[in-house]
């Protein structure tokens, strides 16, 4: 999760660069989304590793 989460924020960072507005907007929500996944994820698996 977290590696795609980079990626989908190098192609925002790269599209914004470009000029492309709505592209680097939609690849920022994706990659937020992305990333907000891999902390709930990785939180579950801390605490049921403590468990």
């Amino acid at each position: 999760m977290l590696k795609w989460a980079i990626i989908f924020l190098i192609i925002a960072l790269v599209a914004a660069l470009l000029g492309f507005g709505g592209l680097a907007g939609a690849a920022t929500n994706i990659a937020y989304v992305l990333f907000i996944v891999f902390l709930v994820l990785a939180v579950i698996a801390f605490v049921r590793g403590r468990a």
